[in-house]
C-alpha cells in the first residue's frame, strides 16, 4: 500500500527559519509542499521519510531566503495492483460504490466489479447483492454507507489537473462543476471473501 520515492527539489528556506537546523528546516518546508499532495504518475505524498544528499545553499540575488538541492525519499500511497485492502463505504451512486481508507477518498468499485448479481436500490440508495442461499431463495444484502469492506485494487488512474495555460490568446478554464480528480483507484469486490467484511463473519 506504500512504497518509498526518491525524489530531488530544491528547497527554498525562508529567512525566519535560518535559525533551525538546516536538516529541520528543509523538512518543514518538504512536508508544507508535499503531504497530501497527489505526483504525478507518483501517487499521494504521505510523509517526509529521510533526508538522502544536500548540495550547496545558495541565495538568488533579490531574494533573501536560501536555496539548497536535496535528495531524499518521501512515503508515497501507491497500492499494488491485485493488492486487497479495507476501506468504508462513503456512499453509492448509479456509478458503483464510493469507497474511503480515511485518508484517500476516490475509490470506485463499479458495477460489473460487484457481487453478481447485484441491483442499485433507488429507494436505499444502496447497491444490494441477490444472494442466492442455495435452497431456490434470495437474500438481499445491502452495501450501506459506512459499512467496512474489503475490496480488490484493479486499476488506478492519474490525471493531469495543471492549469494548461491560454491557447491562442484564450485562457482556458474548468468547465463549471468540473472537479478533476489527480489520483483514483478502481476495485473489485466480485471473489469469495470480497465485500461487506460481516457477509463472511462465520
Amino acid at each position: 500500500m506504500f512504497i518509498l520515492a526518491e525524489m530531488k527539489n530544491v528547497t527554498r528556506i525562508m529567512p525566519e527559519n535560518f535559525n533551525m537546523k538546516l536538516n529541520d528546516a528543509i523538512a518543514v518546508e518538504l512536508n508544507n509542499k508535499l503531504a497530501n499532495k497527489v505526483v504525478l504518475n507518483v501517487g499521494l505524498c504521505i510523509a517526509l521519510f529521510d533526508i538522502t544528499g544536500l548540495k550547496e545553499s545558495f541565495i538568488i540575488p533579490g531574494d533573501g531566503a536560501s536555496h539548497t538541492i536535496v535528495t531524499f525519499r518521501y512515503i508515497i500511497f501507491r497500492p499494488f495492483m491485485e493488492e486487497i485492502l479495507v476501506g468504508k463505504i462513503r456512499c453509492c451512486s448509479q456509478e458503483g460504490v464510493h469507497v474511503s481508507l480515511g485518508f484517500f477518498d476516490d475509490i470506485l468499485i463499479p458495477p460489473n466489479a460487484l457481487q453478481h448479481p447485484s441491483k442499485f436500490n433507488e429507494t436505499e440508495q444502496a447497491w444490494m447483492w441477490e444472494y442466492d442461499t442455495g435452497d431456490g431463495n434470495k437474500h438481499n444484502l445491502f452495501m450501506d454507507s459506512g459499512d467496512c469492506i474489503r475490496f480488490r485494487v484493479t486499476a488506478e488512474t492519474f490525471t493531469e489537473t495543471a492549469p494548461t495555460g491560454p491557447i491562442m490568446g484564450i485562457q482556458e478554464t474548468q468547465e463549471p462543476g468540473e472537479n478533476k480528480v489527480p489520483y483514483s483507484l478502481t476495485g473489485s469486490i466480485n471473489e469469495p471473501g470480497l465485500g461487506i467484511l460481516s457477509w463472511w463473519d462465520t
